[in-house]
């Protein structure tokens, strides 16, 4: 990803492997600073998995790659190292088949690399097959973030507008903050200022009024699990953003690898949600929001039944739910991405 440092363009992944150690930009510090975590360990693996240090699916995956690769150079109890890895954030379908793939190849560290990259190259084509459905004045929404610092490099959601403003097109972003942690407001819009592309950001409440007034064109999402039937699982909040859009139609997207495909769960019924800490709603930069005997639930993420998604946007191409058979078999000839289910 383009990042500017003390006037300097340079291009960062959002996780590498150097030094014996796994490098991580730290996600929590964004917007304010650019600072790299470094693993050393299993339990600092499962440390930045677990508090967000990384996130998003598909980096999810990388890090947990990187870091099994690492355990095993390190001499740690790989059946110990897989145990506390899996069960860091349950509903990510790119963490297992990390695991999945990094078992299957011994845990090598060039098996990681290569998973990373594959991931990052899947990614462009992500992006080039979205940009074709952007035209030149779109105004795009976006929730939570699923650009580059979620997928390693050129992002998922994020992938077709970088590539859309690359040729010149103009494109403007509404940017949900993305309560409680603002991955919006803090990451999706710091990545979108790095690459000059214009936006603004909205609360969470405010993107069913630009849908209804018709300011929005299109919806592009990620994802961090999708079903056989196309129920998808993204940050909470997305679920009424892709009811609100078909109720004003506007065509609402999903931008996922093949990765994030599981195909073994039939419905989004039998997605596992994330329970996070209630101190994520109730305190704000170390003040507490509401009163001190009030306490407060707090999923991580929601089920979008497939009904809502007008198609899915792919390495393999664009595909709508009652299509998705055919990412199947596609993923099934894919010597990387095939599947057993």
């Amino acid at each position: 990803m383009k990042v500017n440092i003390d006037g300097e363009t340079r291009h960062l992944f959002a996780v590498w492997y150097e030094d014996d150690v796994v490098k991580l930009i730290d996600q929590r510090k964004l917007p304010e600073k650019i600072e790299v975590f470094l693993a050393s360990s299993t339990d600092d693996i499962a440390f930045a998995i677990k508090d967000m240090v990384v996130r998003g699916a598909p980096a999810i995956g990388v890090t947990a790659a990187y870091g099994l690769a690492m355990a095993k150079l390190k001499g740690e109890d790989m059946t110990v190292a897989v145990d506390k890895i899996s069960k860091t954030r349950p509903t990510a379908f790119d963490l297992f088949k990390a695991i999945a793939f990094m078992k299957d190849n011994n845990f090598d560290m060039n098996a990681a690399k290569r998973y990373s990259s594959e991931i990052s190259g899947r990614s462009k084509k992500i992006g080039e097959y979205g940009n074709e459905l952007i035209s030149s004045g779109n105004r795009i929404l976006t929730h939570c973030n699923a650009g580059a610092l979620a997928v390693v490099d050129w992002g998922t959601a994020l992938a077709p507008m970088r590539i859309a403003h690359n040729q010149g097109k103009k494109i403007f972003v509404f940017v949900d903050e993305t309560r409680p942690r603002l991955q919006g407001a803090k990451l999706t819009a710091w990545e979108l200022g790095q690459e000059g592309i214009e936006h603004a950001i909205i609360a969470d409440n405010a993107a069913g009024y630009y849908l209804r007034k018709k300011e929005i064109d299109l919806a592009i999402v990620g994802a961090d699990r999708i079903t056989a039937n196309g129920d998808f699982a993204n940050k909470i909040g997305t679920y009424e953003k892709a009811v609100v859009a078909k109720e004003n139609g506007v065509p609402f997207y999903v931008a996922a690898p093949g990765s994030t495909f599981d195909f073994s769960i039939a419905s989004g019924e039998g997605i596992p949600i994330e329970e996070r800490s209630e101190d994520e709603v109730l305190v704000v930069n170390g003040k507490r929001l509401g009163p001190a005997e009030s306490r407060a639930k707090n999923p991580a993420f929601d089920v979008t039944p497939h009904k809502y998604v007008t198609a899915f946007i792919t390495e393999y191409g664009i595909f709508r739910p009652e299509d998705l058979g055919r990412v199947k078999i596609l993923m099934n000839k894919d010597l990387f991405m095939k599947i057993n289910q």
